[in-house]
């Protein structure tokens, strides 16, 4: 059984961010996706795009649809898209409004992948990978450890993780 290849999308968010250790800063400078596959030893044909480098919450709704054409386009079927998780259920919901009969997982991380063990990055990375292969078509969020349908999900601002959304 083949695996089928996984476009992923790169749009910032903590996940690629630098720490400036004069100012103090958090910073945008290229993406860690490449040295984080190889680290991992995917085994996965995944196939990384940067399409920009923002913190969510200076995402713009042009932003959301420049994402939105790249799912469209791409090739293939799987598509894992990392993000900031302020507004992660908002670039979920403008990608499961264009109907595209393709899984796509939006991910992210709470602490930069460059502060190392700390940072949850690498793991929600693999997790997105796995669900990525596993899900039917849809639009989901993978954090900690667990995917959610991107319209029953809420980041917890005090506890930093994301939930589903009591009925």
């Amino acid at each position: 059984m083949a695996i089928e290849p996984i476009r992923v999308l790169v749009t910032g968010g903590t996940f690629d961010k630098e720490y400036n250790l004069i100012t103090g800063e958090l910073y945008f400078k290229d993406t860690h996706l490449p040295e984080m596959f190889e680290r991992g030893r995917c085994s996965v044909d995944v196939r990384v795009r940067t399409l920009m480098m923002v913190d969510s919450l200076e995402m713009t709704q042009e932003d959301r649809e420049v994402i939105l054409l790249n799912c469209r386009r791409a090739k293939e079927s799987n598509i894992i898209v990392t993000h900031g998780t302020d507004t992660m259920t908002e670039t979920a919901k403008v990608l499961a409004d264009g109907n595209l009969d393709k899984t796509i997982i939006l991910t992210g991380a709470m602490i930069p992948y460059k502060f190392g063990i700390s940072s949850d990055g690498f793991f929600n990375m693999g997790a997105a990978v796995a669900f990525a292969q596993a899900l039917p078509n849809g639009v989901y969020i993978a954090m900690n450890g667990r995917y959610f349908n991107y319209d029953n999900v809420k980041k917890n601002t005090k506890t930093g993780i994301f939930e589903e959304i009591e009925p």
